[in-house]
């Protein structure tokens, strides 16, 4: 078996990368793709490997001498690469596929070994690699049988979004018979490019193939293993991610994009919070079939939005601001506070961040679980010199909940010490403990003038890519100053509309809210189960555990990230946590088992 190599391109998508050399000598973490994928071929014993050379071919072939790769290198020049497309370079590469079976790759791909494996271990001649269509994925699809069999070769006219379930990508790799290729293969390429020109896709042609009656080529499905295509420097920042060489890398790539995990189809976030069991499909589909209208036009601006808020919440129009997510009404209302802030550690680390180091009054739970009360808090800050108290209730990331009568007490002591109360309630909907948890009551914001409600819709209602949020309070000289601050269109049409219809799934929510009440039990006993794992009480949609007797967060965080594909929140390093934790987010049952799986092998 040989293996032909299609290295023509340009890759102008990849810009100033590709300015001196050509697209395969661009380098993922460290390595060139085609100095990674001639080492794997290396590995099969093939008999030659042919790569097909246009753009800064020269360049490219003094590289690959300097690689000491074994297999005899062959290339073949395709001088008009820049007016032709790859049916050209495989067709210049022709009389190469006649003469034995042949593995066919592009350049632009990186893979691990198992892909490789899966279609040379694949006992049927003629193969196309293949894998379930993702959002990434651009170019070719196909639509399989029951049988393997490729029914259609689907280009970017044909493709129905619709349909997508259907669909998969081709991995660009594919294992050709030498009868094959002779028989059915070289024979149509050559009377298509004949017929149609050189300025077309190779695939064009398996699809002809694919009309007859026995079209002699099938496709190998991937299922776990990992494979990219890097066509621009989107595409080289998540492969770099994917294939990174260290799993401390991994992590740390992870940690650092903040979300977006919907480009890795395979990984389970179990870092970032949301409501599993909401928003329900009914109102999915609201939204979709407002898509095009919502896309097309403006949002309101912020005095609309205001009094949508204040619908749902019950609240005066006046007494209430939308952000685009919490995160932009925390960062609008740290800045304007004033003196100094009494904090409770560990805690969300998005409100210490935004007010200088000096300015922080840390109060730190000296217990195990990290719990504490209004009396605990009350007694610390009575004779500290600070201007506003913030408790984030439940606790983020300890779960630690006071009772609606614990926090009216310190809403009372700080009227009486004229400061500023600011209460996180994001959470507060999980809880199971009473009936009774919100602030969010226009009599308690009158009653207290000085009470700061903050609340983060994305999390309890499990739709963080809208990114809403809602600050409330009776302070009208603050509410006045945020929706100056904030931009007249922070949130957009697709929020707006969010705010606007949800109040007609209150039912839903409620059904929601009581199924992830009893899943938290479930998961919470079947946690308490993993050796060397100890579990903190929760009150929100997260658990804070230990990870004890010499075991290390962030080695567990690792493994469970480059083995399992699941990742979970490494709490070291974190302020006011002394000992090895971590926090996970409470899923839907058949995720949280996954977890609870992964964590006892690893930990057990």
């Amino acid at each position: 078996m040989q293996a032909i190599i299609l290295a023509a391109g340009m890759g102008k998508r990849l810009k100033e990368l590709t300015n001196n050399n050509t697209k395969c000598m661009v380098k993922v973490n460290g390595v060139t793709m085609i100095e990674r994928m001639l080492r794997q071929l290396d590995e099969l014993n093939l008999s030659r490997i042919v790569i097909v050379i246009g753009y800064k071919g020269v360049e490219l072939i003094e590289y690959v001498s300097t690689l000491n790769i074994n297999t005899p290198l062959e290339f073949v020049n395709n001088e008009d690469y820049y007016k032709t497309n790859n049916i050209y370079s495989l067709y210049l590469a022709r009389n190469y596929l006649t003469k034995e079976d042949t593995l066919l790759l592009e350049s632009d791909l990186i893979f691990e070994d198992a892909v490789l494996r899966k279609i040379l271990d694949d006992p049927y001649p003629s193969l196309a690699l293949v894998a379930r269509y993702e959002s990434w994925m651009d170019g070719t699809v196909v639509t399989i049988d029951t049988d393997k069999n490729i029914r259609s070769f689907l280009g970017k006219k044909n493709f129905k979004f619709e349909e997508i379930k259907e669909y998969y990508k081709t991995v660009n790799i594919y294992k050709f018979s030498k009868s094959f290729s002779n028989t059915h293969y070289v024979p149509f390429l050559e009377a298509y490019c004949k017929a149609l020109g050189d300025n077309e896709y190779y695939e064009q042609v398996l699809k002809v193939i694919t009309l007859l009656e026995k079209p002699e080529i099938k496709a190998s499905v991937l299922e776990t293993e990992a494979w990219y295509e890097i066509d621009d420097v989107q595409d080289l920042d998540i492969a770099e991610s994917i294939f990174t060489t260290s799993s401390e890398n991994k992590l740390v790539k992870f940690q650092k994009r903040y979300g977006g995990y919907w480009r890795y189809p395979s990984l389970i976030d179990y870092c970032y919070l949301v409501n599993p069991f909401y928003p329900p499909q009914r109102l999915l589909d609201e939204i979709k079939a407002n898509f095009e209208r919502l896309i097309t036009e403006y949002p309101s601006g912020i005095s609309v939005n205001s009094l949508l808020a204040a619908k749902y919440f019950g609240l005066k129009q006046e007494h209430i601001v939308v952000g685009n997510g919490a995160a932009e009404l925390i960062k609008s209302l740290m800045e304007n506070l004033q003196g100094r802030l009494g904090i409770i550690l560990p805690t969300f680390e998005e409100y210490p961040n935004r007010i200088a180091t000096e300015n922080i009054v840390e109060f730190i739970p000296m217990n195990k679980d990290l719990k504490y009360n209004s009396t605990d808090l009350i007694n610390f800050y009575e004779d500290k010199d600070i201007s506003t108290l913030l408790l984030i209730n439940p606790d983020n990331p300890s779960g630690n909940y006071l009772k609606m009568s614990e926090v009216l007490k310190l809403a009372e002591w700080a009227r009486i010490k004229e400061i500023k109360f600011i209460v996180d309630e994001s959470f507060v909907d999980f809880v199971d403990t009473e009936d009774d948890t919100t602030l969010l009551v226009e009599d308690i914001l009158i009653e207290y003038p000085n009470l700061i409600v903050v609340k983060s819709i994305s999390k309890s209602f499990g739709v963080p890519g809208l990114r809403l949020g809602v600050l409330a309070t009776n302070d009208d000289e603050l509410i006045n100053y945020l929706k100056k601050d904030i931009a007249i269109w922070n949130i957009n049409s697709f929020a707006e509309f969010y705010l606007q219809i949800f109040e007609k799934y209150k039912s839903d929510y409620d059904f929601a809210i009581n199924e992830f009440k009893k899943v938290r039990i479930e998961y919470i006993e079947a946690l308490s189960t993993i050796p060397n794992l100890r579990v903190i009480p929760s009150q929100a949609n997260y658990i804070l555990c230990e990870v004890i007797n010499g075991n290390k967060a962030t080695e567990l965080t690792k493994i469970l990230l480059d083995k399992y594909n699941l990742l979970i929140k490494d709490l070291s390093g974190k302020k006011g946590l002394s000992g090895e934790y971590i926090r996970v987010a409470i899923k839907r049952p058949e995720e949280n088992k996954k977890l609870v799986e992964a964590m006892r092998a690893i930990l057990g």
